[in-house]
């Protein structure tokens, strides 16, 4: 048929375009063709200490000393981390540092490498 997608609100397939938005002519929404396509809301945005954008299988360095919970071990200044994965949640950061094991870390206190 048209190609356009339905309607992001009541789902109906009626949809046209106006101009840069597409309209619903069921439920009178109004929506931009970008925010149809939803490639970007399923992707995890994550980002280092210094705002660049990290990606699974990353190596990064830790830029403070992290002392691991449950333990009296310490993760040193400028120890390298790598083949992150990353995940949701409050520590965003799933590796394996040498000497410690398993891990998760806070975006916020590593930088990429």
């Amino acid at each position: 048929m048209s190609g356009l997608p339905p309607c992001p609100k009541c789902e109906s397939p009626y949809a046209y375009e106006d101009r840069n938005l597409l309209v619903c002519p069921e439920c009178a929404h109004e929506w931009s063709a970008e925010e149809s396509t939803g490639a970007d809301e399923d992707s995890l945005q994550v980002q280092d200490a210094n705002g660049n954008a990290l990606v699974d299988g990353d190596t990064v360095s830790v830029i403070k000393d992290l002392k691991v919970k449950g333990s009296s071990s310490v993760v040193k200044v400028g120890t390298r981390v790598k083949n992150i994965r990353l995940v949701d949640g409050d520590h965003n950061i799933d590796c394996k540092i040498d000497g410690i094991g398993a891990m998760k870390l806070k975006s916020e206190f590593v930088k990429k490498a």
